[in-house]
């Protein structure tokens, strides 16, 4: 029997009664195959070039994270063309293209990526065109390590980017690595994992699968977090909330919405560090969707031992000491109207709700304030 005649005898069920696996295009946007997680994990990064069967891996950094890079290049021995360690925050176009000619003269046939955002949004950059296997070894909490998206930063706006090519092939997660990290800095990173849980819990081209795997992402980065925040040199907590980000990433993987648009914004045209632009908006965000995605936010809420999960992601903020008001990032009233034409004009049409000029700029008027909503 052919596949037309098995259709033409197949019960005609309307479509809105079909179980989906995906809310778009019936897809699933899978994560990288191999994920390495324990402590010192990162010392087996010269087996994991070999798995690739690679023999000229490119590690990238930012110049912070140069000594690190360093010792990853050590370790992988011959198998290391160099460090190239000049990742910034916000991937500026002029960058990837300076590393896509730096990787080619170096004959490098794979990445090994060691940072945090910048680090992996580089990665992913040169490996957009080039096609390089990827290997991340984060050291912050993003997640953007588990994902084939990346905003890259072309004339003062960010972009996002999604292609297979950017989707790292393995990940190794070692706690040891972040335990430098301010305790500042993993609040600021921490709370980005958990916009990735919020935004993957209602996007429209979500998973069950993602859906699952933000709600129990949001509760392993809440606890993870203040855990950390208590004792920033516990090996416990930093390796429960970087287990929050691996699931967060995971979440991520579903898609992006509204959130993620907002904070790109004031990332790639305002400098807003990532984690903080995320922070700023995230219980404006939150509050807005959820009237049309209510059953999804609710459990997220619940997950959090909440009722209210944008008025638990706002004291969170203050709990964590982190910016809690747009004019607390160096956002003036003289830069609302504009933030609210670059989200619209770049939204990708997955938020639950309508991203309007006045759904936004009611987001960005709240945020401005920063009442608890």
């Amino acid at each position: 029997m052919s596949i037309g005649e098995i259709m033409n005898r197949s019960e005609q069920t309307p479509p809105s009664r079909l179980r989906r696996f995906a809310s778009r295009d019936g897809a699933f946007n899978a994560t990288p195959a191999r994920i390495v997680f324990g402590l010192d994990s990162s010392t087996a990064v010269h087996d994991e070039v070999r798995h690739l069967d690679r023999r000229r891996a490119l590690v990238i950094s930012t110049p912070g994270r140069r000594a690190m890079a360093e010792e990853i290049a050590a370790a992988l021995g011959d198998l290391s063309v160099g460090v190239l360690p000049t990742a910034v925050s916000q991937v500026p176009i002029e960058l990837t293209r300076a590393g896509r000619k730096a990787a080619t003269e170096m004959g490098a046939d794979c990445i090994v990526s060691i940072g945090g955002g910048a680090s992996i949004g580089l990665a992913k950059g040169i490996s957009l065109e080039l096609g390089l296997p990827i290997i991340n070894i984060p050291t912050t909490y993003s997640g953007s390590e588990m994902t084939a998206f990346c905003g890259i930063t072309i004339d003062g706006v960010k972009i996002m980017h999604e292609h297979l090519n950017m989707l790292a092939h393995t990940v190794i997660y070692d706690p040891r690595l972040s335990l430098g990290l301010p305790r500042a800095s993993s609040a600021a990173s921490a709370l980005n994992a958990l916009a990735h849980c919020v935004d993957g819990i209602y996007v429209t081209s979500s998973s069950p699968i993602h859906q699952l795997t933000a709600i129990e992402g949001a509760k392993v980065v809440v606890n993870g977090i203040r855990a950390v925040w208590d004792n920033p040199s516990s090996l416990e907590a930093r390796s429960e909330l970087l287990y929050g980000a691996y699931l967060a990433g995971a979440a991520l993987a579903g898609g992006f919405a509204l959130q993620h648009g907002l904070a790109h914004t004031l990332g790639g045209s305002y400098n807003v560090p990532h984690g903080n632009a995320h922070a700023v908006v995230l219980p404006y965000v939150a509050a807005y969707n959820s009237a049309f995605a209510r059953d999804g936010v609710d459990a997220v809420a619940a997950s959090l031992g909440s009722e209210s999960l944008s008025g638990t992601i706002h004291d969170l903020l203050h709990e964590l000491e982190l910016p809690a008001r747009l004019p607390d990032v160096g956002i003036g009233t003289e830069d609302l109207d504009r933030i609210v034409g670059i989200t619209v004009e770049t939204d990708n049409g997955l938020n639950p709700g309508p991203v309007t000029h006045e759904a936004v700029r009611g987001i960005v008027d709240a945020a401005f304030i920063g009442a608890r909503p």
